[in-house]
């Protein structure tokens, strides 16, 4: 069948209150995607506010992006690069000791291509303890990131990363183990 995206219809997607999304947006574009403002423990406060659960020693940078911080939970000593963009239209959960370096992309939605109504689709993230998103790299929806895993510059996780491993390539795929 073609598409009909005229037949279209996410209303059984909820992600929060309009207004408490539209005080976000404002937020988030003054605050976060902007990069005038590198000030980490005001931006923690912010996301604590909004909802997020956000350990000790986050470093958020300039012009990250986050969808919604209520369906966000960071763990301890986490870095998070210029440019990322967290699109969390689910849930996205990140544990200790995590890099995720510049213009790295978290990806929990997508569209159900062989649907003529191109359906949403959303699906969790999980990146565990001690994981490195290298610069470019993207997650895509459902993927779990076991501990110590590595995402290559540029690579493209569709599937779960296994503990220990570095993935490298579109799609990614493991090229070596981190620690020898």
């Amino acid at each position: 069948m073609p598409v009909d995206l005229s037949s279209y219809n996410n209303s059984w997607y909820k992600p929060g209150h309009p207004f408490k999304r539209g005080a976000w947006y404002l937020v988030n574009m003054v605050f976060f995607k902007s990069s005038f403002f590198p000030f980490y423990g005001f931006k923690r406060g912010l996301l604590r506010w909004f909802g997020a659960t956000v350990g000790i020693g986050v470093l958020i940078k300039p012009g990250v992006n986050i969808k919604y911080p209520w369906k966000l939970v960071i763990g301890n000593h986490v870095w998070i690069g210029e440019a990322v963009w967290i699109d969390n239209l689910e849930l996205v959960t990140i544990g200790n000791d995590v890099c995720i370096s510049q213009g790295a992309f978290l990806l929990c939605g997508n569209h159900d291509y062989k649907s003529p109504a191109f359906d949403l689709i959303v699906k969790p993230i999980t990146l565990e303890d001690e994981v490195w998103i290298g610069a470019k790299a993207i997650v895509a929806p459902g993927v779990t990131c076991r501990k110590a895993a590595v995402l290559a510059v540029g690579s493209v996780a569709g599937t779960d990363l296994e503990a220990g491993q570095v993935y490298q390539g579109n799609p990614a795929e493991k090229v070596k183990a981190r620690y020898n």
